[in-house]
């Protein structure tokens, strides 16, 4: 492993562990606070440009919304995702086929902070999608700042945090694991 990377980790196993215990700046209630901002810096690679959750949540009340491909595991899919979200497994990112879908139709990838949605921005670039953007902060920025999720049966407050590693960043919702 490179310095920088096992750098980087450290970086970010010490903001979490900060976020665990509740420390930081600023309100954490109405939005994921400057540490995890400060994780997320650590952790992007910033090869795919973001898109703030209150943006799209106006771009996604416009007649024609960009299409919104979810790429985290399938029991967080079934638990929560926004409304009109594809699934995309994340273990299929690198062999998914994504025939039948516009090139250059405006894409938002997500997962829960942003980190596996990046990778499947960067193939989605690689195949040739002109217009792709990464949910910064993932569902956790979304849910974060009251913005609303569904499963199959509607609207819904459960959340998966992917983790309880990652869950502390998770601030409102209810957090299921299964």
């Amino acid at each position: 492993m490179s310095w920088p990377r096992l750098i980087r980790i450290s970086l970010s196993a010490g903001l979490l562990a900060l976020g665990a215990c509740g420390s930081g700046a600023g309100d954490e209630t109405a939005g994921p606070g400057m540490l995890y901002k400060q994780l997320l810096r650590t952790l992007y690679h910033n090869t795919v440009p973001t898109v703030p959750a209150a943006a799209l949540a106006t771009e996604l009340a416009k007649p024609a919304p960009p299409l919104l491909l979810d790429v985290r595991t399938p029991i967080e899919y079934q638990v929560s995702h926004l409304r009109g979200a594809r699934f995309v497994p994340f273990d299929s990112v690198a062999t998914v086929q994504l025939a039948g879908i516009d090139r250059r139709q405006p894409v938002v990838v997500y997962c829960s902070v942003g980190v596996r949605s990046e990778r499947l921005g960067e193939r989605l670039h690689a195949l040739g999608f002109r217009d792709v953007r990464n949910l910064y902060g993932g569902l956790f920025e979304w849910v974060n700042e009251g913005h609303p999720v569904v499963d199959s049966a509607g609207p819904t407050n459960n959340v998966h945090p992917y983790s309880t590693f990652w869950s502390p960043w998770l601030k409102r919702g209810r957090k299921v694991y299964e």
